[in-house]
């Protein structure tokens, strides 16, 4: 999944909420409500992955140039987000491979 989707999703979703809150005539409690899961989201995608999220990169290292590529520009701390961009990119690797 691309950041451009989830960034959509989650403006899509906002603007949603937004509409029930001013339906609901609770506006204020709806737009905290929004920035907290926004300020929640960014926070997890932007935080250190676990180590045994090293030991996979570790494992997938070496056997695709564009992946490695990945890997040595998210290294020393990978966020959740590269992670995911990285299995991506592995996975993409990979199935052109067996072509």
């Amino acid at each position: 999944m691309s950041l451009s989707l989830i960034l959509i999703t989650g403006v899509i979703l906002s603007i949603i909420f937004h509409f029930i809150g001013v339906y609901a005539g609770a506006k204020k409690f709806v737009w905290i409500a929004i920035i907290l899961l926004w300020a929640g989201s960014i926070n997890i995608a932007m935080s250190e992955v676990k180590p045994s999220a090293y030991k996979y990169i570790d494992k997938i290292k070496g056997k695709y140039e564009a992946t490695d590529k990945l890997i040595q520009s998210a290294l020393p701390e990978i966020s959740v987000y590269e992670l995911v961009q990285i299995k991506r990119s592995f996975n993409e690797e990979k199935k052109k491979a067996r072509k």
